[in-house]
């Protein structure tokens, strides 16, 4: 029987040193009790009992339990590590157990990327599973493994983004095990799904199990997340390419063969594991294909193995409505892009016959029977819809006007615990209005006294100055090592500030610092409020204000104008610096991921957004830089409707109107960048002012305050959590069904629910 341990390197028996022990008696008792075993392996950081008790709760007959379908899930190790957080907290480096020193070392040391996210959608995903291991609610997430991940970024001052395959090992990466079969250890658990080929063929696609443990700070619940890995020998060749890469749009045939890969593989993946989940969870409508697998079940278990020939349309419908009342289906964005919508003909040689039929019932678009409009199917057949903040509901509810009356809110949240630094945490502990936070991040409506509390707030800001040095830090060095890099690569560097001097190119961390990061996508406008040059730099250089715009993120690679909104920003560095006597500084921070996430939303002075509205479906690194105190200045769309709070969390910019079907477009001469840019700079001196000028400056930071004190209890996955348990109808514990009540009670995204 081969082991599931980690890999080591291997020494003599006859001359190897036990380790040295280093551990409090604390981590001695706590190191005992660390690793637990089932049928599908060995796993560390949780006992055997709590192992045996969330298992319990997902394959008990009664199916209290949700499993919940995503395309991405994004839980890098570096913003979030339970394990070795406790490890280092009780100064465990080594231990004299083999089996248990691997584990310690692979936890300690090991590679703490998972490249398995592309942005908001992954990170929500992530930070929801998190909240449900946090409130010890039993959800099973599943989800495809990349290989090859999505792609890292890398830009060129001319040629702008270049990408190309994140290389990573699933092996090696701690929380993260191959699932073995439980008649034989020696081999990887699988499931096999029925495909047809691009000939038409009957074909199988195999997948092997992976599972990341979610585990909740006090390591004493998981959630699970399954990872579907259909690189496998026993895959055609075709699978495996098309399951490399997250996001693969190089053909309409691949982007559909990886949405079928992940909805028909749920069911079998359920069934080799014994989970019995009744609610299934979509998170966005890639996994809709779960539907086909369960109407098929339905069908055979009424038919007999003969189902495909005796099932009428009639039945097939019939069977689809009672399908229906096990979905709860949440949509993510109004964008047509985001929609999955293929021709017919792309489906012709990929499914059966009886597939075919299915989805010509349940998928065809009402006015366009040549289009499978998947976003519409998952709309039509589930028990509960939801947008993802309020006024997305009502964009929903225009763009689906025959579902209007089913489709409510659960507007996002982010995980607290991953997104708040560890200077704002140490604040955050030290104070005992918010006693008990990392648990309950409720408290914080009790923090209103801090506002007039002078301890609290010299404190505060001296948090501040440190994650803004920590930020200023970073970006200091990467422009110096991209000014070395110049003689040893191809790729010039993406700035401006790389070709002056040392003492330029060095950031101070007492300069306000606007920061933007998230997806370039055209709608997004990331180059908005560089519409007037002269304008922006004029307002910096006649009150002496110096800034830096720090910008990041990713275009899909597929996505030629999100890649030129990359281009534009780049291009306007030099001018923006020049005009302004230097005093403005825009950079561009390549490879954006999680931990630079969390550096700029903790370290920057305010964080911008700025969509055309109404297209920002909800938009969470804002939420992300609340939970840090950081104030936004953003178009009021989204979130930001609701997290406002007539100004007394940040500013707003921009049309604001009510919303209209016309307002949807995505076209360029749509995107209204002359008229809210011009809002952009009547707004940006007054920020500037409260921020520079001492007689005004604590106006700034009681804005900072009124973050945690009015954003940190309501846009938190915990509250979020909350509310989608509620639409899931599960038997809970008492204790456990209390603590979301309370949650709820806090904030309701859908008054009337």
């Amino acid at each position: 029987m081969k082991s599931s341990l980690p890999p080591h390197s291997k020494t003599s028996p006859t001359k190897a040193a036990a380790p040295k022990v280093h551990f409090s008696s604390e981590g001695k008792h706590l190191l005992r009790d660390m690793i637990a075993t089932n049928k599908f392996g060995t796993f560390f950081g949780i006992s055997q009992k709590v192992l045996d008790s969330v298992w319990q709760a997902l394959t008990s007959p009664a199916g209290e339990s949700v499993t919940y379908i995503s395309m991405e899930i994004g839980a890098d190790l570096d913003v979030f590590h339970p394990v070795r957080n406790k490890l280092n907290r009780l100064e465990i480096t080594e231990h004299p157990d083999e089996a248990i020193n691997r584990f310690v070392q692979l936890f300690l040391q090991g590679p703490v990327k998972i490249p398995n996210y592309s942005g908001g959608l992954g990170i929500l995903a992530g930070d929801t599973l998190k909240s449900f291991a946090d409130c010890k609610i039993p959800v099973a997430g599943v989800s495809l493994l990349y290989r090859k991940g999505y792609f890292s970024q890398m830009v060129d001052s001319k040629i702008g983004q270049v990408a190309w395959a994140s290389q990573w090992e699933p092996k090696n990466t701690p929380g993260l095990y191959l699932l073995h079969a439980p008649e034989n250890p020696a081999q990887p658990l699988t499931i096999e799904v029925p495909f047809y080929d691009q000939a038409g063929k009957q074909s199988v696609a195999c997948a092997q199990i992976w599972l990341k443990m979610e585990l909740n700070e006090t390591l004493d619940f998981f959630v699970p997340e399954i990872l579907l890995d259909f690189q496998t020998p026993q895959s055609p060749s075709w699978i495996q390419d098309a399951a490399q890469h997250l996001y693969d749009s190089s053909s309409e045939k691949v982007k559909a063969t990886q949405r079928r890969l992940l909805g028909l593989g749920v069911i079998p993946a359920m069934e080799a594991l014994g989970i019995t989940s009744r609610t299934i969870h979509l998170n966005e409508q890639h996994g809709v294909g779960v539907v086909l697998s369960l109407v098929a079940k339905l069908l055979e278990k009424k038919y007999g193995p003969q189902y495909e020939k005796k099932a009428t349309d009639q039945s097939i419908l019939a069977a689809a409505t009672e399908v229906a009342k096990r979905i709860v289906f949440t949509i993510h964005t109004p964008v047509i892009a985001g929609h999955d919508r293929f021709n017919v003909s792309v489906y012709e040689d990929l499914i059966s016959p009886f597939c075919k039929r299915v989805l010509n019932l349940l998928a065809l678009e009402e006015h366009n029977h040549s289009v499978y409009n998947f976003t519409a199917m998952a709309m039509k057949l589930n028990r509960a819809t939801n947008s993802v903040s309020r006024l997305h509901k009502e964009v929903t509810q225009k763009q689906f006007p025959q579902y209007a009356d089913k489709i409510t809110a659960i507007t996002n949240g982010v995980h607290h615990l991953t997104w708040t630094s560890d200077a704002k945490a140490e604040l955050y502990d030290t104070f005992p209005e918010l006693r008990n936070w990392r648990k309950d991040p409720s408290v914080f409506t009790k923090a209103a006294p801090l506002h007039r509390n002078k301890k609290f707030r010299t404190y505060f800001e001296q948090a501040w100055r440190t994650d803004t040095k920590i930020l200023a830090e970073y970006v200091t060095r990467m422009l110096i090592t991209h000014r070395n890099q110049r003689l040893a690569t191809w790729i010039d560097p993406p700035n401006y500030l790389s070709y002056r001097s040392e003492k330029e190119a060095t950031l101070e961390h007492t300069t306000f610092t606007l920061g933007f990061a998230r997806r370039f996508s055209t709608y997004k406008r990331a180059d908005l409020i560089f519409e007037d040059i002269d304008r922006l730099a004029a307002m910096i250089t006649e009150n002496n204000w110096p800034v830096h715009f720090l910008y990041a993120g990713k275009a899909h690679p597929s996505d030629e104008p999100g890649k030129d909104l990359i281009k534009n920003v780049l291009a306007v560095q030099e001018e923006l610096y020049l005009k302004s006597n230097g005093l403005a500084k825009l950079i561009f921070i390549p490879g954006y991921d999680m931990h630079l996430a969390k550096m700029m939303v903790a370290g920057c002075h305010a964080w911008l957004n700025s969509p055309k509205r109404p297209l920002e479906a909800s938009g969470t690194s804002g939420m992300k830089a609340a939970m840090n105190g950081v104030p936004n200045v953003s178009i009021m769309d989204g979130w930001w409707v609701e997290g406002y709070h007539d100004g007394r969390t940040g500013w707003k910019f921009g049309y604001e109107e009510s919303v209209s079907p016309e307002h949807f477009s995505e076209h360029p001469s749509s995107l209204l960048y002359n008229e809210d840019s011009a809002s952009f700079y009547t707004v940006f001196p007054e920020m500037l002012r409260l921020f520079y000028d001492p007689a005004l400056h604590d106006q700034y930071i009681d804005k900072c305050i009124a973050n945690l004190t009015l954003n940190c209890p309501i846009f938190n996955t915990h509250r979020m959590a909350a509310e989608y348990v509620a639409r899931y109808d599960l038997e809970l514990a008492p204790e456990t069904q209390q603590e979301m009540e309370k949650f709820r009670k806090l904030y309701c995204s859908e008054p009337s629910f």
